[in-house]
Order: C-alpha cells, then sequence, then structure tokens
C-alpha cells in the first residue's frame, strides 16, 4: 500500500487533463500520477521535467538510460512501468532489458555501452569522470548529453518518489528479473 493515497476524482481540471494526456483510454492513470496529483503543485511540475516528449536521443537510448537509471536505484516500480510501455517500441531484447537490472553481457552497441557505463558512474559517483565524459561524448552531441544527464536525475528523483511512497507494481508492469 502505497504511504500517500493516489487522489480520487474530482480532479482539479488541470490535473484530470493531465491524466487525461498521460493515460490512454480505457486504462486507469498510474497510481505514481495519481498519488502525485494529490499536490497539483508537485504533479505540474513533475509533469514539466519528465523528458518524455520527443527529444535528440533515440527513444532506444532514452529508454535505457531510464531503465538502468530506475534499477540501480531499485525502483521495480518505474523500472516496470517503462518495460512494459517502452522496451518493445524502443526494440529492446529481453536479454538486454534483464541486463539494465541485472548487467552483464548483452548485445550492446559502442554508443549503447557508453550511455550504460555513464548511468553507472553517475550513479556511484554523482558525476562524471573525463575518461567516461569523453566516452559518452564521443557518440553524442551537447544537446544530447545534456538530455542525457537530465534523464539520469529526472529518473533518480521518479526513483527515489516511487520508492520513498512504497507505491505497488503497476498491474501487468514487469517484473525485475532475478
Amino acid at each position: 500500500m502505497t504511504r500517500i493515497a493516489p487522489a480520487t476524482p474530482p480532479h482539479p481540471p488541470q490535473v484530470q487533463a493531465a491524466l487525461d494526456h498521460l493515460t490512454p483510454p480505457g486504462v486507469e492513470p498510474l497510481v505514481l500520477f495519481r498519488t502525485l496529483a494529490r499536490s497539483p503543485r508537485v504533479f505540474g511540475k513533475f509533469l514539466a521535467g519528465s523528458l518524455l516528449d520527443p527529444g535528440p536521443l533515440s527513444l532506444r537510448h532514452r529508454e535505457i538510460v531510464i531503465l538502468r537509471t530506475c534499477a540501480l536505484n531499485f525502483c521495480e516500480y518505474e523500472w516496470g512501468v517503462h518495460v512494459r510501455f517502452f522496451a518493445q517500441k524502443a526494440e529492446l531484447t529481453d536479454v538486454q532489458i534483464a541486463a539494465t537490472v541485472l548487467g552483464g553481457p548483452a548485445d550492446w552497441t559502442d554508443a549503447e555501452a557508453a550511455l550504460l557505463a555513464s548511468c553507472d558512474r553517475l550513479h556511484a559517483a554523482s558525476r562524471l569522470d573525463d575518461p567516461a565524459w569523453d566516452r559518452l561524448h564521443s557518440f553524442f552531441d551537447d544537446t544530447q548529453v545534456l538530455e542525457i544527464l537530465a534523464l539520469a536525475g529526472f529518473y533518480r528523483t521518479v526513483s527515489l518518489v516511487a520508492n520513498g511512497l512504497q507505491l505497488p507494481l503497476e498491474p501487468g508492469a514487469a517484473r525485475f528479473p532475478t
């Protein structure tokens, strides 16, 4: 059970509009969104920083950063939601999805391996040393690197919120591999 009960309808108009925009027809909004909706201010700020719109990274690269960041932060909730809704569209294999949690070999390109290594380094040290920066920057331009850093930071925040609230796992969402 989540530590803060999710908001229930009727929602303020701006919250309802956001929930409608985020949720496919006939699907209940995610517990994370409904819980954040308890504070329209926090919910609005959260949505403003989500980075789920098309940006300078491919969907695949974006999802690699998100999955690895969530896994490093032990956030099965958000990891599972992203596997459910985005992994297939990002053309991630089952082995690659598992590797975002367990590490180990997977068929990554050099650029994808640099993304994963950067996520690991950011998580461990909250910074990229020069070799990690150079490796990442050899595959991604300045705009893309800024997006990668922002994604890692945002999904660390998402992980802290979801874990701190002890959100129940969403029905149909993936579970961490063992």
